[in-house]
């Protein structure tokens, strides 16, 4: 393993092998103390999009919802949103996840009109975004209406966030990228497939391409297309194996290229001199 390698598996967490229950129950753990730790959480909020990430972080926040209803007196209920711009190519995907999941509540909030009006008073201001920032701007608008069921009904917003993603960059600062927590943060994308299929989720779910699909001009885009190597590989490069050096090159270059994305706002107090 060179260098690069060593630091980058050693910041992402990501272990070479897991045990599904035992992962499990920690990944639940560290929700419990969290909200334990939060007075005011009520409510668990996450988007749904019927990909494997919200998927399997959905269904965990509802364990977790019902497991401290029952055990410790906490009323917590888990909140599902479904976040369509416009009509959404694999909404029956989402009922599907929905169906796995069996949340407490679903909320319902389509964000075209939102997106489109932004784009539309952009424009007028002289600011004339490419699909790819509009794309951007999709994801912002998803995490902003989260944020605002979740101010609304005294609870945190949880994010998809895992090391396969964290490591390309692969998220939108300050749209999916934001959250309160990130309970998958140490699991690559064929741990969170194994743990879905430990979970006895539809196969379909898990199996489906990984597409982050926000541009208009390129529908479905898969994930391993706009990164230009694919998850097998970056899982690998993540559990320490020896891969292609064009690969290895690719995902350290996405590293350090949307390095910015994993950090926060600096101050003169915390820029490094």
């Amino acid at each position: 393993m060179s260098k690069m390698q060593s630091i980058i598996v050693d910041e992402m967490k990501v272990k070479p092998v897991i045990d599904s229950a035992e992962t499990i129950k920690k990944i639940k753990h560290f929700i419990e103390q969290y909200v334990k730790s939060h007075p005011f959480v009520r409510t668990l909020v996450l988007g749904i999009s019927g990909g494997q990430d919200s998927t399997l972080t959905g269904k965990l926040l509802q364990l977790v919802a019902e497991e401290m209803r029952a055990n410790s007196g906490r009323d917590i209920q888990f909140v599902a949103v479904k976040l369509p711009y416009g009509v959404q190519k694999d909404a029956d995907e989402v009922e599907d996840a929905l169906n796995f999941i069996a949340p407490d509540r679903i909320i319902t909030v389509n964000i075209k009109p939102a997106v489109d009006q932004s784009v539309e008073t952009l424009k007028q201001a002289g600011i004339d975004l490419t699909d790819f920032q509009k794309g951007n701007e999709k994801a912002r608008e998803r995490m902003k209406a989260q944020y605002a069921i979740a101010a609304n009904l005294s609870g945190i917003v949880v994010g998809t966030d895992h090391s396969a993603e964290n490591i390309t960059g692969f998220f939108t600062k300050h749209g999916d990228g934001a959250a309160d927590i990130a309970p998958l943060f140490g699991l690559n994308k064929r741990q969170g497939r194994q743990l879905l299929a430990y979970l006895n989720a539809p196969a379909h779910l898990y199996e489906k391409q990984p597409t982050a699909d926000l541009e208009d001009d390129k529908p479905q885009l898969p994930d391993e297309e706009a990164l230009g190597v694919t998850y097998q590989a970056i899982d690998d490069y993540l559990e320490g194996k020896t891969i292609r050096p064009e690969e290895a090159a690719i995902i350290e270059q996405h590293y350090i290229k949307n390095a910015h994305k994993r950090e926060l706002a600096y101050t003169r107090y915390t820029w490094p001199k």
